[in-house]
């Protein structure tokens, strides 16, 4: 082999919805990286042939979703990709995508409170990975019964959190008519030991019924009322000050006239 050429490290997995990325270090110099990925049962597949990268794409290695596979890192030089010799190497740590593919964020299609009730309707994200016809498999198409979904949602501007599950792409929860609320939703693999709550959809809020408490809070309700005192007390005073003028000025005309 070519034991002077430095090896990776650091090696790691990222994988959001299956699209998976393979990371290393260093950053090469006078040298190149070819990644290997070895199966259980797969044949190997080589990967970033002669890249200077230390990040390599290798969704399309890994379509047998439920084996598990480890990359070979492997340091050449451009002319010693081709000899017998087998160059230095880094081994990964074990990576299933079934079993560690990060759920990615579902996507909020349609939402609306009407009365008592909240409807929320939702979208699969979906996956690199393609049916025979081209189009895309979502993460249901993958894992069917084993992804469910999460839909916690709390009245405005509260902190105490509500939660339901569903196994469709719809929520309908029941709530308080005259209150807005906010909500988020997550996908859950719940049979996982590790990885099974996936990314928070956006945060939304409904607003039917909103006033301008809602809008601007307590804060403006205690100006405005300071404001009503200060003029409701202010013209009391007023009137309490042209009266008193008038019943002075009537009664300096009652008087008799001096000399008469």
């Amino acid at each position: 082999g070519n034991p002077e050429l430095p090896t990776a490290v650091n090696i790691t997995w990222s994988s959001i919805n299956f699209k998976t990325i393979l990371q290393w270090q260093p950053k090469p110099s006078g040298y190149f990286y070819t990644v290997e990925i070895h199966g259980q049962i797969s044949d190997t597949r080589k990967k970033c042939i002669l890249t200077t990268e230390t990040e390599c794409d290798v969704t399309d290695a890994l379509r047998n979703i439920k084996e598990t596979y480890t990359a070979h890192i492997l340091s050449v030089t451009s002319s010693g990709i081709d000899n017998f010799e087998e160059p230095p190497f880094a081994t990964s740590e074990k990576f299933t995508p079934y079993n560690q593919t990060v759920l990615g964020k579902p996507e909020i299609q349609n939402y609306t409170q009407k009365g008592s009730k909240l409807d929320v309707v939702f979208q699969d994200p979906l996956t690199p990975y393609t049916f025979p016809n081209g189009s895309f498999q979502s993460i249901r198409d993958i894992f069917q019964r084993d992804l469910e979904y999460k839909l916690y949602y709390w009245k405005d501007q509260s902190s105490g959190k509500k939660d339901v599950t569903t196994k469709s792409h719809k929520f309908e929860v029941s709530v308080d008519s005259t209150i807005n609320y906010c909500f988020y939703i997550q996908g859950i693999i719940p049979s996982r030991r590790e990885n099974r709550n996936g990314q928070e959809s956006t945060v939304l809020c409904t607003s039917v019924g909103r006033n301008i408490l809602d809008e601007y809070g307590a804060e403006v309700f205690i100006i405005i009322a300071v404001i009503a005192i200060a003029v409701i007390t202010l013209a009391i005073v007023l009137s309490v000050i042209l009266c008193k003028r008038k019943k002075a000025k009537a009664a300096r005309e009652k008087e008799p006239l001096n000399g008469v």
